[in-house]
C-alpha cells in the first residue's frame, strides 16, 4: 500500500518538474503614463544570457541576468540590490519608464528568449491628468464674516440645548406620585 501511494505521488510530481519555466512579468502591472516599470523574466535554462522584451507601451528593453550572490545588482557585480532583497536572483531583469505621452490602454509585453522560447503578459497604462489646484468657485462656507453656515451651527446648538432641557424637565417626578 505504501509503495502504491509513493508511486502515485512521484508520478503526479514528475510533470511539474518537466515543464518549461518561461515567463515575463511587469511590476506594477497597472501604471500611470510616465512611470517606471520593473520587468522580471525567466527563459527556462537560459537565464545566464540576455533576452529581449518589446511592447508598444515602451519599445524594446534588453533584460540581463540578475545574480545577487555577490551582493550586487547583476549588472555591475557590486553594490546593493535595488529592491533590497534576493527575490530576483537567477532571473532576467530590467526596468523602463513608460513615456508620459503613452495613450491609456492594455499593452502586450512580449519576451523573446535566446533559445527561441516566448512568453507574454499585459501592461495596463493609465493616463489621468491631475489638476494643479482646486477650482475657483468663490468663497463658500469658508469665506470671512458670518454666513449661513455660522447661523446653522448656532441654530443647531440652541435646538440641542432646548431638547436636552425638555428631556430633563419631563423626566423629573412630580411630588406626590410614586
Amino acid at each position: 500500500m505504501i509503495t502504491l501511494v509513493g508511486i502515485i505521488v512521484l508520478a503526479a510530481a514528475a510533470p511539474a518538474l518537466a515543464g518549461e519555466n518561461v515567463f515575463v512579468e511587469v511590476r506594477p502591472s497597472t501604471i500611470q503614463a510616465g512611470s517606471r516599470v520593473d520587468i522580471r523574466a525567466g527563459c527556462d535554462r537560459n537565464n545566464d544570457r540576455q533576452a529581449e522584451v518589446t511592447s508598444d507601451a515602451f519599445g524594446r528593453v534588453v533584460l540581463r541576468p540578475h545574480d545577487d550572490r555577490s551582493g550586487g545588482d547583476g549588472r555591475s557585480g557590486t553594490g546593493p540590490d535595488r529592491n533590497g532583497d534576493r527575490a530576483d536572483s537567477g532571473f532576467l531583469t530590467g526596468a523602463v519608464t513608460v513615456p508620459a505621452s503613452t495613450a491609456p490602454g492594455d499593452y502586450p509585453v512580449e519576451l523573446r528568449c535566446p533559445n527561441g522560447n516566448r512568453a507574454s503578459t499585459v501592461l495596463t497604462v493609465l493616463n489621468m491628468t491631475q489638476p494643479s489646484k482646486g477650482p475657483a468657485t468663490g468663497g463658500g462656507g469658508t469665506a470671512g464674516g458670518r454666513g449661513s453656515g455660522s447661523l446653522l451651527l448656532v441654530g443647531g446648538l440652541v435646538t440641542a440645548a432646548v431638547v436636552a432641557g425638555l428631556g430633563l424637565f419631563g423626566s423629573r417626578r412630580r411630588p406626590g406620585s410614586s
